[in-house]
């Protein structure tokens, strides 16, 4: 039987509670949320878990809103050794059911989320919180399962990535000893940070509790329609938030809505992208527009992260990888690649996940004697500063041969009439498949698509020619914020009239 570990997370979390007893550490509108008020929901959590026997080696899915509350439950979760994992919202339900199948879980809900549990156990937080409060008797195990990250399922069903609690208990966000340059350099700037999104994200979680660490508040905001009635820009201003956390698809709507109908900035300190690349123009952009308070994380849900960009980065670089990263660039037979050359990224990191959940198949070909296939392409620069190229498996395969889709979507968005480009592979009875794009225009524009036919031809050969070009006002966004691949292919097999059912190479993303 595994021992209990009480420096185990949530331990770190719990003792920067403890440190801000009096000191708000929530706002929410004119609502002032102290540490103590935070540990006090905790406890009472974790004792109404354990009066419904939820202990080590139980699952325990949430589907919550966006409030202290939440918070409190999910380190209630993890105080009682519990397997957590969070359902953000907008998930298909069959994805929803499909993730829940895996797992056994009970589900933790609130009235704000609307979901409804079904055939599936499922607890009221409310009731949950209403508990009489006990001590906190972290009860986590180290090898134990803390969390099953699922990551986007934006080309296919949700992939479920298991983390222990020794692997939470490393990761960087509560651990200051642990912090790469990057991370000490953002620390001063969350003294005001703006929330938005689910507690689900992995990532958003991690700058919340950061947050706590480090003395800071945690402002929530309702940013339910990110069109209105207020925008990102506005609730930034009118919170005077100094950090804020945005994907890619967010972050170009920002660079509109300032351009457009500018907001007062001034507290703005640090807006941390992550999420996807970012490309050198809109990187460039957002310093223009947002001014030098860009940090730009590169990480992925198996690993955590890997390397962050600070303002003082180049555009279109993830800055150094963290000194507490392992990282090696192999080519295709697994050999390292020289300096300065494309390769794909493998990662060892002090709290990698150990797997995917209930996929051994998927676990092996991933993790590898140690290491994380990221299945990422970059390089190093001359000065060590890490750039993301291109998806080893984001391919089109044209007549037999393969070509990354990330080059070929760089090559698009060079146009002076593009700011995105996003690329899928079509069937295609000639080729086997096709490029077919989906284009951002600048400012209104209407690209001619013989021109970006001739860009690509001339950057990347003519194989990655799109047949098709279509202008879109923005990605679809799937429920982790990133741009929905598949949503891209479904329309692009609809516009070429052709049936709707993926190829392996683009459900396999």
């Amino acid at each position: 039987m595994q021992a209990r570990d009480t420096s185990l997370f949530p331990a770190a979390v719990l003792d920067a509670l403890a440190d801000a007893a009096d000191r708000p550490v929530f706002e929410h509108g004119d609502r002032l949320v102290t540490g103590r008020e935070v540990l006090d929901l905790t406890a009472r959590a974790a004792a109404g878990l354990r009066a419904e026997g939820i202990g080590p080696g139980d699952g325990v899915a949430l589907a919550l809103g966006i409030h202290h509350q939440a918070f409190a439950t999910i380190l209630a979760v993890y105080a009682v050794g519990a397997r957590l994992m969070g359902l953000r919202p907008g998930l298909p339900d069959t994805h929803v059911q499909y993730l829940l199948g895996l797992d056994n879980a009970v589900v933790i809900t609130d009235h704000s989320t609307g979901y409804r549990a079904g055939h599936v156990r499922a607890l009221d937080m409310d009731a949950l919180l209403a508990t009489e409060p006990e001590p906190l008797r972290p009860a986590a195990r180290p090898d134990d399962v803390a969390r099953l990250i699922h990551t986007s399922g934006s080309t296919g069903v949700p992939k479920p990535v298991a983390q222990t609690y020794t692997a939470m208990t490393a990761e960087w966000a509560w651990s200051p000893h642990r912090w790469a340059p990057a991370i000490r350099d953002l620390a001063p700037r969350m003294d005001r940070f703006l929330l938005f999104e689910t507690l689900a994200s992995q990532v958003v979680f991690q700058y919340t509790a950061m947050t706590v660490v480090v003395g800071g508040i945690v402002v929530v905001a309702d940013l339910v329609d990110p069109s209105g009635p207020e925008t990102l820009p506005e609730a930034l201003a009118r919170s005077r938030a100094t950090a804020t956390a945005v994907t890619v698809p967010r972050l170009s709507s920002m660079i509109t809505q300032q351009r457009t109908r500018p907001s007062d900035l001034s507290a703005l300190q640090a807006i941390l992208v992550s999420g996807s690349p970012l490309s050198h123009d809109r990187h460039h952009e957002a310093q223009v527009v947002l001014g030098p308070v860009v940090f730009h994380g590169y990480g992925q849900t198996e690993a955590g992260m890997i390397a962050m960009g600070t303002p003082a980065d180049p555009p279109g670089t993830v800055g150094f990888p963290s000194d507490k990263v392992e990282l090696e660039i192999r080519d295709p037979r697994g050999g390292l690649v020289p300096h300065g050359g494309e390769g794909e990224l493998f990662v060892r990191t002090p709290n990698q996940s150990c797997g995917y959940w209930a996929d051994p198949e998927l676990t092996a070909e991933v993790y590898v004697d140690g290491w994380i296939r990221t299945r990422d392409l970059g390089r190093l620069d001359d000065d060590g500063r890490l750039r993301i190229t291109g998806r080893a498996r984001d391919v089109v395969i044209v007549d037999a041969a393969v070509h990354y889709i990330g080059p070929i979507e760089r090559a698009i968005a060079e146009h002076p009439d593009i700011v995105e480009a996003y690329v899928v592979a079509v069937p295609d009875e000639t080729t086997g498949e096709a490029v077919h794009a989906f284009v951002v225009a600048a400012d209104g524009r209407d690209p001619d698509p013989d021109e970006v036919r001739a860009l690509v031809i001339d950057r990347v050969g003519p194989a990655c020619a799109p047949r098709r070009v279509t202008t879109i006002a923005a990605p679809p966004i799937g429920p982790s914020g990133k741009p929905d691949k598949l949503r891209l292919f479904q329309q692009a097999l609809a516009e070429a009239d052709l049936p709707r059912t993926p190829s392996e190479t683009t459900a396999g993303g």
